[in-house]
């Protein structure tokens, strides 16, 4: 059996912060808990308009972790040289709307191929692997593999929604499912993430084809009742049971 790895998103500890304008939470501190506790890799979304975390957290994030760093970015110039400047190790290109509270879904692959060609091609050059965030659609997991990502991460959110509405989630898990058997199957890395639970995690979980799951505010939010040490180690059982 494939060990599925867990990638914690600890951009909420900045979010609690900046809510100050202090010092505390330190999103560093985070990241070197969830190494401690086990995680696979951390992530961190650094967005144009800096609502949580700032370029001085990817800096010092960078530069202690000693497991891999995932750094979400907009595919724009900026956060292209920003990514080549820090070297993370791996970089999640994903869609950006000043207006919105979070992500609201996966990229438009029928609007910026070429682009995101160009992008992906430079950052592959500076050794850094990259993947798309997207909709869990086949015509997409193939558009990623012709513009020559590294890998995939497919958006959960919808299918999250109604597990946490205890309404039917069949008709997306199965579009998840199949998603994830083509990517695996055409060489792309499989990884899943956005809105996901304990519950959620623990259903999707059960695809093979998915070896990452990258989960963020869940967990912040539940380690405020139990602490993050817990919530981070119980997910790994969860992904792996």
């Amino acid at each position: 059996m494939i060990n599925k790895k867990l990638g914690v998103n600890i951009d909420h500890v900045a979010t609690i912060r900046n809510a100050r304008g202090v010092l505390y939470p330190n999103p560093l501190k985070a990241a070197l808990i969830a190494e401690k506790c086990g995680a696979d890799s951390v992530t961190i979304h650094l967005r144009e308009d800096r609502r949580h975390i700032r370029d001085y957290d990817l800096k010092y994030i960078k530069k202690k972790l000693k497991i891999p760093l995932n750094l979400e970015i907009a595919p724009t110039k900026e956060m292209v040289n920003i990514a080549i400047r820090y070297q993370p190790n791996f970089v999640c290109i994903v869609p950006e709307k000043r207006s919105e509270i979070t992500t609201e879904g996966g990229l438009n692959l029928n609007k910026k191929l070429i682009q995101l060609k160009k992008i992906i091609l430079k950052l592959n050059k500076h050794k850094i692997k990259v993947s798309l965030f997207i909709e869990p659609k086949l015509l997409d997991v193939l558009k990623a593999k012709k513009i020559g990502a590294n890998g995939i991460e497919l958006h959960t959110g919808n299918f999250c929604n109604l597990v946490n509405k205890n309404k039917s989630y069949k008709a997306a898990y199965k579009k998840i499912k199949s998603s994830a058997i083509l990517g695996r199957k055409i060489g792309l890395d499989v990884h899943a993430g956005h809105g996901l639970t304990y519950n959620s995690a623990k259903i999707i979980s059960k695809i093979d084809c998915i070896t990452e799951y990258n989960i963020g505010h869940f967990i912040i939010a539940e380690s405020i009742f139990v602490g993050l040490k817990k919530v981070i180690k119980k997910f790994i059982k969860i992904i792996n049971k």
